[in-house]
């Protein structure tokens, strides 16, 4: 996977963008995010559309500035979003001390009474949990800016008010004059465009924020359901209609399987394989919402109600595991089906991964697994190809979303009778190794945090595994070590570090429609329409260095998961995991979970960089045969949450 981005990179030839000044950007696009960028639009659920202006976007070389256009169909802003502003003074981690900023060491300073950082809701009045950071990844005071991150998921649909007050420097002097309310909403770019008036001052004294010390006020609202996931929706409902579904709610296989061939079928010998008895390649017929023949670098085009629109079929490529334990007993029980989803631009071979032969056969899984499209290695030019030229860069989530409809064709394949159980391939004695009553899912990785999205779209499974996981690209990227790939074409091409955050926050408007962070308020108990209740159980190497724990962690307490406890042994954090994240009160445990498994890798910075201390433990959770059986009882139809770790905290194996 490395080398083929590596001559990816190689090959491309970089569009170098010429993005505007610090005080450039913060005059056209900052605070963010901010109802001064938006407009009214009735037609919208949130009676808002997004008005990012083309004069205020980064622009390349060539001075043409990136195209805002799908940008601008959203009617609000992620549900993830970070909110950004410069504060010139608090631009170093003392001035962060001296303000008393909440951070990830005491999440609920944000909700107590003067916190002078203070993100509410504009219709209920609540605070809503929040983390402030400086960007550690600036050289400069000059460039650095002032990140606040939701410890949990904004609402859809709903308007917020973010208050700066009581900020210092970092000898300890105020920052600003004391200010009255008004005077200070005049002075904010939300107070002169964005902020509602008396709404919003309504809103602020509901909320007992008073008028002194107040730096900046601003709103902004967050996109609807409607704008996060209508397209997927769109897509999923039609190529299940045409299947012969009328109600996916119900929970019954119906109507037809989609078409599918079997290419080759490879029975392996115990010595090839002690695990895995049959190999199945084959190849499926999926409806095409893309350009370009749904190959990589397609995009959406919209009817008139601003749907994607249907462009023929597709051929997708699957491949499938049958273990030992479904061929080789004379009279084996039938397997459960489940999808595997692969990792970060990998591909469905990695379903032969020795984790996933294990659980395969220790359990009694067949696995199958598609290429995700618009992640996957056959994306790769087109990846690099769209973070150089962000105009570009709409073509990944639309590719994302044929991504999840071919993984739910799969698994509509896997379990209807006239699917993959049909064929011999799937047979011993002319009798089906599949157990067809339902489906699962498990990923890591990429297939931990696509597969969120995937579950709240799905209607033939309703437990998932979702393991290495988290959300919110925007928060993860500059946490993540792969990044450093990403960064030798996306910091040449943003050579300002002021804009960067800006960048990866107007990148979030269009990735929200592809990974769990849009849709992760329905993957649990808020279905979508059509789709059944969710339960999941989140596995997480703690100290990560691929996917943040960090994330993780907002995702749990965005899907209304429980923690397993104890989490850690003492001292092994800096800061108190699974805060705000109730404990699960007796085991088994049958709803929604999370556990973090250690396996002994240094803690991870409390910054927004990688942590690149000690070994990886990205891979060691799904490695580790009690994290297996832990997965296996969840993945059950009448499924729970059991204890593995004898009421300890659980360790994985390095």
């Amino acid at each position: 996977m490395t080398g083929g981005i590596r001559a990816a990179l190689a090959a491309a030839t970089l569009i170098a963008l010429a993005i505007p000044s610090a005080a450039e950007a913060q005059s056209n696009l900052l605070p963010w995010p901010n109802d001064a960028l938006t407009e009214r639009d009735a037609s919208t659920e949130t009676g808002r559309r997004l008005n990012l202006p083309t004069d205020g976007m980064p622009r390349n070389a060539g001075g043409v500035a990136i195209d805002p256009t799908d940008m601008n169909r959203a009617d609000g802003f992620s549900p993830g979003s970070m909110l950004i502003v410069k504060v010139p003074g608090l631009d170093n981690p003392e001035a962060l001390r001296r303000s008393r900023l909440p951070s990830l060491r005491d999440l609920t300073r944000s909700l107590r009474e003067r916190s002078p950082v203070v993100v509410i809701n504009a219709r209920t009045g609540r605070r809503h949990p929040v983390w402030a950071e400086l960007d550690s990844n600036a050289t400069t005071d000059e460039s650095r800016v002032l990140i606040i991150r939701p410890a949990r998921n904004f609402s859809e649909g709903e308007r917020y008010i973010a208050v700066l007050r009581n900020l210092k420097t970092a000898s300890g002097s105020p920052i600003g004059r004391r200010a009255s309310l008004r005077t200070a909403l005049r002075r904010s770019r939300g107070g002169a465009r964005g902020f509602r008036g008396r709404g919003g001052l309504r809103a602020l004294r509901k909320a007992g924020i008073q008028n002194r010390g107040i730096y900046l006020a601003w709103d902004f609202t967050v996109a609807s359901r409607q704008s996060l996931a209508g397209r997927m929706l769109h897509i999923r409902d039609e190529a299940f209609r045409e299947l012969g579904d009328r109600n996916l709610r119900d929970l019954k296989v119906a109507g037809r399987a989609p078409s599918f061939t079997i290419d080759a079928v490879t029975d392996l010998t115990p010595a090839e394989d002690d695990r895995i008895a049959r190999r199945v390649d084959g190849t499926m017929t999926v409806p095409c919402y893309l350009t370009n023949g749904c190959a990589p670098g397609g995009r959406f085009t919209f009817d008139r109600r601003g749907l994607p629109e249907r462009h023929g079929t597709t051929t997708a490529t699957f491949t499938c595991r049958i273990p030992r334990a479904a061929l080789d007993p004379a009279e084996p029980p039938p397997a459960r089906p489940a999808l595997y989803g692969h990792g970060l631009l990998g591909s469905a071979s990695e379903v032969n991964a020795d984790n996933v032969r294990s659980m395969a056969n220790e359990h009694n899984f067949v696995f199958c697994a598609t290429a995700w499209a618009g992640f996957s290695a056959d994306d790769v030019p087109n990846v690099v190809s769209a973070i150089s030229d962000l105009s570009r860069f709409n073509t990944v989530p639309d590719r994302m979303q044929q991504g999840h409809l071919n993984q739910l064709m799969l698994g509509r394949l896997m379990i209807h009778s006239q699917g993959l159980s049909s064929h011999p391939a799937f047979q011993k004695n002319g009798r089906s190794v599949i157990d067809t009553r339902r489906l699962f899912y498990d990923g890591n990785s990429q297939g931990g945090i696509m597969g969120g999205a995937l579950t709240a779209l799905a209607p033939d499974f309703e437990r998932a595994v979702l393991g290495a996981t988290g959300m919110n690209y925007s928060t993860l990227l500059q946490r993540s070590v792969d990044f450093d790939i990403y960064a030798q074409i996306i910091y040449p091409a943003y050579p300002d570090e002021s804009t960067r955050q800006l960048a990866l926050a107007l990148i979030q408007l269009l990735w929200d429609r592809g990974e769990a962070d849009g849709y992760a308020q329905h993957m649990t108990d808020r279905p979508l329409p059509g789709t059944p209740k969710h339960t999941v159980l989140l596995h997480v190497g703690f100290g990560d260095h691929q996917v943040s724990d960090t994330t993780a962690e907002a995702e749990a307490r965005t899907i209304g998961a429980r923690g397993y406890r104890p989490v850690l042994d003492p001292g092994r954090s800096p800061w108190t995991r699974f805060q705000l994240i109730p404990p699960i009160g007796r085991l088994p445990y049958k709803g929604s979970a999370i556990v973090m498994w250690d396996s002994g890798t240094p803690a991870p910075p409390i910054t927004n960089t990688p942590n690149r201390a000690g070994d990886d433990p990205h891979d060691n959770v799904r490695a580790t045969p009690a994290a297996r059986v832990q997965k296996s009882e969840f993945l059950k139809l009448r499924g729970r949450v059991v204890d593995v770790c004898d009421g300890k905290p659980c360790r994985a194996v390095p």
